[in-house]
């Protein structure tokens, strides 16, 4: 699944633009609420300056790292007219993995798609247009034409269901030029329920598109219910594990006790000395597992109303699941989270000490059929179902301690680790290792991982900022 770097100097344009023309109204005394509400900087005081300067002065103060959760904040709080709302929206949506689906294979579908089915649900249709693309029903111009795009679709489309071939409505939407992410929404809106309540009628349209998209190594694939209906989703298998977790188990304290109250749904228990195990046991959405997930799971499970209490006694509790011996993982979990102290809500949670597979027989009982790896060090779990672990390799992983005490190179243990990275990999995780040496200085380690997670997660070097 592709994603490209955001041009974060256009979206601090767009998010200029829209404070500009969105945000007059409010007096001058509402401003820090406002930007509170935006994720923004706080605004300088009111003496000499204008309503927009102060607004301006806070866009000027919020790092880029912080401007993809205000552009965010602003689609969830500010109607926009349809072109503005796009432009900040296909920023936003190439910066996150998505299936590129070339001109060709969206013309062929066009032709082989018969809209029989959804016409039967005209009005979700035309929604589900108007919530993809800009259908101009917003205020015209001077001169204009009086006529928009809905209007013609709701006669050429609905009405006479004959005037317009499907390829012409593509071709009226921009869908065949469309980016890659909002034409994959649009496919992902066209399965699902909310546009066609008709659990027949959505598998023929899955059926149909699939037949295009294999190929390229995609499909909608289902992954999960809503409202009683299949949910589907656009994928490519190979990029991530074919399902979403359904118990994430975390920061252990021992091994759990585990067992199965429900085998058919896989529905586990933990049997005993639950409070020194963590398990989050919520959907997990293509956004992947984010900080503000996690925090609010902690919030509701431990009734801990206030959030800072909350994200301090949430990392103490990760914090004390960590070996004792290994700096190196200790380092990792504080600069990752002091790093990003600002933004937590709007990043993946980092999951230390996550169990991926589990036996209730020990190594010693199980032998040669014994699992391998059975804990990750790290876990975070990305938009487009990427799994990523983390591991700190400390000696442990490629030596082994003799009879009299000492300590030798072991290729048997380094083997087993790299069968457990192999066995990982073809499961769709992806493992990236550090040596225990690169974490074990704060202020050395603190370069190497910042730039890590710059990569990691597709941002510009630097950003966002680094606390004192």
């Amino acid at each position: 699944m592709a994603a490209q770097q955001m041009d974060l100097q256009r979206l601090r344009e767009l998010i200029d633009e829209v404070l500009a023309d969105s945000y007059q109204s409010p007096r001058h005394k509402d401003l820090p609420a406002l930007c509170d509400r935006l994720r923004l900087p706080s605004p300088p005081p009111e003496e000499g300056h204008s309503k927009h300067e102060r607004l301006t002065a806070s866009l000027q103060a919020c790092p880029d790292g912080h401007l993809a959760g205000v552009a965010e904040a602003i689609l969830d709080h500010q109607p926009l007219p349809a072109w503005q709302r796009n432009q900040i929206q296909d920023l936003l949506w190439l910066g996150r993995p998505h299936v590129d689906i070339p001109g060709r294979t969206r013309r062929e579908l066009a032709r082989d798609f018969d809209l029989s089915d959804h016409l039967e649900h005209a009005h979700r249709l035309i929604d589900l247009l108007e919530w993809i693309w800009d259908l101009g029903g917003d205020l015209p111009e001077w001169g204009a034409p009086t006529t928009s795009l809905r209007d013609d679709i709701e006669r050429h489309v609905v009405r006479f269901r004959d005037d317009w071939t499907v390829e012409r409505l593509f071709e009226e939407l921009g869908a065949f030029s469309a980016p890659h992410p909002r034409f994959g929404r649009f496919l992902e809106g066209l399965a699902s329920a909310e546009t066609i309540p008709d659990e027949q009628a959505q598998r023929r349209f899955v059926e149909m598109a699939n037949h295009h998209l294999e190929p390229l190594g995609a499909q909608l694939r289902q992954e999960g219910e809503s409202d009683g209906y299949p949910l589907f989703h656009l994928v490519q298998p190979g990029h991530g594990p074919a399902r979403r977790p359904r118990n994430v188990i975390f920061a252990t304290l021992g091994k759990p006790d585990i067992r199965f109250t429900d085998a058919l749904d896989n529905d586990i228990e933990i049997a005993e000395r639950a409070d020194q195990v963590l398990v989050y046991d919520r959907d997990i959405t293509k956004d992947g597992l984010l900080g503000r997930d996690l925090l609010t799971w902690w919030q509701e499970t431990r009734h801990v109303l206030d959030p800072q209490e909350a994200t301090r006694s949430l990392y103490a509790r990760m914090k004390a699941s960590l070996p004792p011996e290994s700096e190196g993982q200790k380092n990792l979990l504080w600069l990752y989270y002091n790093i990003h102290q600002d933004n937590l809500p709007d990043v993946p949670a980092l999951l230390p000490e996550v169990w991926v597979h589990w036996d209730h027989k020990t190594v010693r009982q199980r032998g040669v059929h014994a699992l391998q790896n059975l804990r990750m060090d790290f876990l975070m779990l990305l938009p487009g179902n990427r799994r990523m672990v983390l591991e700190v390799d400390g000696m442990q992983h490629y030596t082994r301690r003799t009879a009299d005490g000492s300590i030798q190179p072991d290729s048997t243990t380094y083997a087993a680790t790299m069968a457990g990275d192999r066995d990982l990999k073809f499961r769709g995780y992806e493992v990236f290792r550090f040596g225990h040496d690169e974490l074990r200085d704060l202020d050395t380690a603190r370069p190497l991982i910042t730039d890590f997670f710059d990569k990691l997660l597709g941002r510009p070097p630097g950003a966002p900022p680094q606390p004192a």
